[in-house]
């Protein structure tokens, strides 16, 4: 009796140790129901808005480069989710074995692999990162998934050698956008 009181009492400090360090870890910093629940509303709000889905406004497709894609097509605006209304940055993600610009030109919906979003969120939602909210849908506005099985929605990466937080922190400008740097004084 003696050693079964000794084990529950130790099991029990070790699953205490567990839950506290857990709780410690916090939630992963993408991939969470709530960053996937958002993505979904982000995705509804670019839909509705034409920037995303078969109705989607495309500009002019360019040469792309990993890991984006072959070809691409970046267009911007601003929607609004759950009250908030913020910059979006929509980046279609072109390949295929036979892609070209002149091809995606005449049937994107054959090449289209990716959506890739950065959407600015209110200020404080990760003030590290410009508050930019990340997502790479399939073309349906399901989410991609990392090699682990993360979902790609939320602070993409945070704290990682490589990812989308990582690449963009040495976009020029401070705002952590390739293209131009309208966001660096926001």
């Amino acid at each position: 009796m003696k050693q079964l009181r000794k084990f529950m009492l130790t099991f029990g400090a070790f699953a205490v140790a567990f839950i506290a360090s857990t709780a410690a870890i916090g939630a992963p910093p993408f991939g969470d129901p709530a960053s996937t629940e958002y993505s979904q509303k982000l995705w509804r709000s670019l839909v509705a808005a034409n920037l995303a889905g078969p109705k989607a406004i495309m500009s002019k497709a360019y040469k792309g480069q990993h890991p984006h894609g072959a070809v691409l097509d970046t267009i911007e605006g601003k929607v609004t989710v759950g009250g908030h209304t913020g910059a979006v940055i929509v980046k279609r993600n072109y390949g295929g074995k036979d892609v070209t610009i002149a091809k995606v030109a005449d049937n994107p919906a054959k090449y289209l692999g990716a959506v890739t979003v950065m959407y600015k969120r209110e200020a404080g939602y990760d003030a590290d990162n410009r508050d930019w909210f990340w997502a790479k849908y399939k073309p349906d506005g399901s989410l991609h998934t990392n090699p682990k099985g993360m979902k790609l929605a939320g602070r993409v990466a945070k704290g990682k050698p490589k990812g989308c937080i990582a690449c963009h922190q040495a976009a020029p400008g401070g705002d952590m956008v390739y293209n131009h740097d309208r966001f660096a004084g926001r």
